[in-house]
């Protein structure tokens, strides 16, 4: 069932659990991702990132490739009984989250968070004025999520202000707040140290000024089932999750191919590798806590 974010996010807050946000990069992720959801009877978000979206555009500019990836994931979300949105991740600028809404993004991301906090606000706003004008919620990021994220370096973290939370989503009026505590895009090469303190400030500042958007929190693969429950339980309402997938995707084409020099159809290692994804998902949605929340 193909819905925004609105609303399974705001059930999400009231209710203290999380949607899991998983990006896809083929029919196969898009199918075992849904599958997952409509086992687990939860509700999810098939994202794709700017190179993602690049990827599929066969030589024309980015924002062609849209319309093919919201069909895919509109396909899939169509299969299941679950609420199911398709979410442009870290839109790196207004002209591709407009391309993502008028090719029928049902939530798009619009990603200021290199930005000086003023542009960060102007930005964002811009994204937010026309979205909310076709009815289509926009998640914004303050501080900076360390790691390599999609196409662009890494340029460390900036933990985010819980004050300056609060200030950007009243000067902007974005549905959703991508947070920065300590998490980082792509694996981690050690334990990760996650400020969860300045998280509950966070939610404690947008609360007490009236701004209670759900909160997102980036960079979650590789982080153990605890940190994910905690970051949950004080007050995270979106988990985005990437590597972790595109890993036992590969992960398990890899050892199909590696059995079998002779294979060559793509659907005897497709199998496996959905399957893979399947069981990835279905474990991280019990961790978020939001089985049997569809």
């Amino acid at each position: 069932m193909y819905c925004t974010t609105a609303q399974m996010l705001e059930k999400a807050r009231e209710g203290g659990y999380a949607v899991g946000a998983f990006n896809f990069e083929n029919m196969e992720m898009a199918l075992a991702i849904v599958r997952a959801a409509e086992e687990s009877r939860a509700p999810c978000i098939l994202q794709t990132t700017p190179s993602t979206v690049a990827y599929a555009s066969n030589g024309r500019p980015a924002e062609a490739a849209l319309p093919m990836w919201r069909a895919l994931a509109y396909a899939a979300a169509s299969s299941v009984s679950v609420p199911v949105a398709c979410h442009l991740d870290h839109g790196e600028s207004a002209a591709l989250a407009a391309a993502a809404v008028d090719a029928g993004y049902s939530s798009v991301m619009i990603d200021g968070s290199r930005l000086p906090f003023d542009a960060n606000v102007a930005l964002t706003s811009q994204v937010v004025s026309f979205a909310a004008a076709a009815g289509v919620p926009v998640e914004a990021e303050l501080g900076k999520v360390g790691g390599k994220e999609d196409s662009l370096g890494d340029d460390g973290c900036r933990y985010t202000d819980p004050v300056a939370a609060s200030e950007f989503i009243r000067a902007t009026g974005a549905d959703s707040l991508a947070v920065a505590i300590g998490t980082a895009h792509g694996f981690y090469s050690g334990v990760p140290v996650l400020d969860t303190g300045r998280l509950g400030l966070i939610r404690e500042r947008l609360d007490r000024d009236g701004r209670a958007v759900p909160l997102v929190l980036h960079g979650a693969s590789g982080l153990s089932d605890a940190a994910v429950s905690e970051c949950v339980r004080l007050g995270i309402c979106k988990v985005n999750f990437a590597t972790e997938l595109r890993s036992a995707f590969t992960g398990a084409c890899r050892a199909t191919l590696e059995a079998d020099a002779a294979l060559y159809d793509p659907k005897k290692f497709g199998r496996p590798a959905m399957e893979a994804v399947r069981e990835l998902v279905r474990g991280r949605i019990s961790v978020l806590g939001s089985e049997g929340k569809a």
